[in-house]
């Protein structure tokens, strides 16, 4: 049995992927296309080692800063780690729904967008970048990037779902679900983000990952004397809420989720719920 929990950040997923992994003997493998990179801990909410509850975790610190590991990558690696572990059940558990849809359906890497770009303007050269994959930062100023970004086909064909895995989302309010992204970057900063970015920084200040990831590329401005740290903080959480919303805005188009209502008065509920959906479905 393949499961696979998404949703926004904030939702409860890494928790409900331990219980789940719990209750059905399963590892979990990683699909947070951030979560891959080592050292990048506070920013990402990265599971710790004691939440892990010693279930086997993969594909997380799996490359360095250095490293620019791609949607191709992930899904070479995590098919691979499905075919290792078949005889098991497995929770796949992230936000990065581009990873996830290129491992489950029959993504292509091979052919070129041969469309003619020059003609539209920077607006909708981001607009479309952003429906191709919500993940991606590049400025919407930057239109060589942006075009270069766009040719790059990611597949021919992405129509033939290849795995029967289950797909469950987490959701809530909008108010609710903002309200948590302010109280988490909140915490971030209170645990050790600034400090964990400045020393990202110094030691890899030209990091693909590092740049393009929310957290750490508002506290480089920040660093770069570009902006206050107040401004950082409050360019973190509008980023996070804006990157939230094309999440939603994804998965309800690309993939075939159900989704929960999380309980945050008594998670242990949500968890109930998606075991008794689970259970009906197997």
């Amino acid at each position: 049995m393949i499961l696979a929990i998404v949703g926004p950040t904030g939702v409860g997923k890494t928790k409900l992927s331990v219980e789940l992994a719990k209750h059905y003997n399963a590892v979990v493998v990683n699909c947070d296309a951030m979560q891959v990179y080592k050292n990048m801990d506070i920013g990402t909410a990265k599971i710790t080692e004691v939440e892990k509850e010693d279930i086997p975790h993969y594909l997380f610190d799996i490359c360095n800063l250095a490293d620019n590991y791609s949607v191709f990558n992930y899904q070479q690696e995590a098919r691979k780690l499905l075919e290792e572990n078949k005889d098991k059940n497995i929770v796949l558990v992230g936000g990065t729904g581009l990873y996830l849809k290129a491992l489950l359906y029959d993504y292509e890497f091979s052919s070129i967008d041969d469309k003619d770009y020059e003609k539209y303007s920077n607006e909708e050269l981001y607009k479309l970048a952003i429906t191709k994959n919500p993940n991606v930062d590049i400025h919407q100023n930057n239109r060589q990037r942006l075009i270069s970004y766009l040719k790059r086909k990611a597949s021919s064909k992405a129509t033939k779902k290849l795995y029967d895995a289950k797909i469950i989302g987490l959701t809530t309010s909008r108010d609710k679900l903002y309200d948590i992204i302010n109280k988490r970057v909140d915490k971030m900063i209170e645990n050790g983000l600034l400090e964990e970015a400045r020393h990202l920084y110094q030691e890899n200040p030209h990091s693909r990952a590092l740049n393009t990831a929310i957290g750490y590329k508002e506290l480089f401005k920040y660093f770069n004397n570009e902006i206050t740290l107040e401004e950082a903080v409050y360019q973190i959480k509008i980023n996070s809420r804006h990157y939230a919303k094309r999440q939603y805005t994804w998965f309800n188009h690309q993939l075939d989720v159900k989704w929960f209502e999380v309980n945050f008065d008594d998670f242990n509920k949500t968890i109930d719920s998606v075991k008794l959906y689970i259970d009906k479905e197997m």
